[in-house]
């Protein structure tokens, strides 16, 4: 683990190895397959000749000679015949058979094209689906980071209940936040919470006022109250109290809380790390600094894994120096996952992944 979604050309990926969508001869082809045999060189295809091809649903390794990875998997992927012809079994053990010899190989990343999908026929949706059920399987039992390369903007997921829902609650936060019928009180929080925003709402309230009713300019600025409040609170205030407050709050770092709230749900590391779909090494690094910063949708792939309640999610975000904003998609994801009692990290990163957000889990550092 961890298991990501990618828009990449798979001859770049900086990995292990990479999966071929070959045909059975194993001699190259189009799509992937030819793509692939060029950016490797024509050594591929002497040692591809040495296979005596390959049957469907199996896998065979090579060099990866010119390419950033060391190693190709050839997989054999089914012909879409309408479903009757066992093309799910065969398609799920591609993948299978692959990251087998990736873990007898010892590797420790493997990108992979979506099999079959292309001139094989099988739909996409469908292809997406038992690719990630596979890996899934496959990653619970092994220590291995799998990417799922997609070239280009495709959408796999926008069928999806889970993808609809949190779309329509994304779209009525907004009107919501945006648009409320009460301007004023919709500035004055945009304005507590997001100024950018908050100026380009203006111009827009601006833009929309009839001539004979135009604003002055001044009324367009900053709420007053916005700007006495600062004065107000610090002139009401004891530093000295301020500061002691400050101490106690960030006494429990980070990764203090992540190690504690583990052990109060009894969980292992290990169930922990890699049901936040996030690498050992990153763990340990997190272990073993008490003062290590992670990222936001890392500490999100936290919140799902320990199952935390919203008042715990925004406890931990806080720790890690964020918090949960309205003015996020995102973070809107997140809250109604964790409204609906939603934690699957995959799940979840399906809706980013069309929504185009960041996935949870490990950040992709590949080329």
């Amino acid at each position: 683990m961890p298991f990501e979604i990618v828009r990449n050309d798979i001859t770049r990926m900086k990995v292990d190895a990479i999966v071929n969508a070959a045909n059975r001869s194993l001699l190259g082809g189009g799509g992937v397959d030819g793509a692939i045999h060029a950016a490797a060189g024509p050594e591929l295809l002497e040692e591809c000749r040495r296979l005596n091809g390959c049957e469907t649903g199996d896998a065979k390794i090579t060099g990866g000679y010119r390419l950033p990875a060391r190693y190709v998997i050839h997989t054999v992927g089914p012909v879409w015949q309408g479903g009757g012809y066992r093309e799910r079994e065969l398609l799920s053990s591609c993948y299978t058979r692959s990251l087998e010899l990736a873990a007898e190989k010892n590797l420790e990343s493997v990108a992979f094209p979506l099999i079959s999908a292309g001139a094989y026929g099988y739909p996409k949706e469908e292809a997406m689906e038992v690719a990630v059920e596979a890996i899934t399987r496959f990653l619970l039992l092994h220590d291995l980071t799998v990417y799922l390369v997609v070239f280009g903007r495709q959408a796999f997921f926008t069928g999806k209940k889970l993808f609809r829902d949190v779309r329509e609650y994304i779209d009525d936060c907004y009107v919501s936040e945006h648009f409320s019928p009460n301007r004023e009180f919709a500035r004055k929080n945009l304005w507590r919470g997001d100024v950018f925003r908050a100026q380009e709402l203006d111009k827009e309230y601006r833009a929309a006022a009839p001539k004979d009713a135009a604003p002055a300019p001044d009324e367009w600025s900053v709420p007053e109250e916005i700007l006495e409040a600062p004065k107000r609170k610090s002139a009401a205030r004891n530093p000295l109290q301020d500061l002691k407050k400050l101490v106690k709050q960030t006494d429990e770092g980070f990764s203090q809380a992540l190690l504690r709230m583990i052990d109060e749900r009894g969980m292992t590391d290990a169930q922990c790390y890699k049901k936040a779909n996030v690498d050992r090494r990153l763990f340990s690094k997190i272990r073993s600094d008490p003062e290590y910063r992670p990222s936001k949708p890392t500490v999100f792939a936290f919140v799902m894994a320990l199952e935390l309640s919203l008042p715990e999610a925004e406890e931990i975000l806080r720790k890690a120096g964020f918090a949960l904003t309205r003015s996020s998609r995102m973070d809107l994801v997140i809250e109604y996952c964790i409204s609906h009692r939603i934690y699957d990290v995959l799940q979840i990163n399906e809706v980013l992944y069309e929504l185009d957000l960041p996935l949870l889990g490990n950040s992709s550092n590949v080329a």
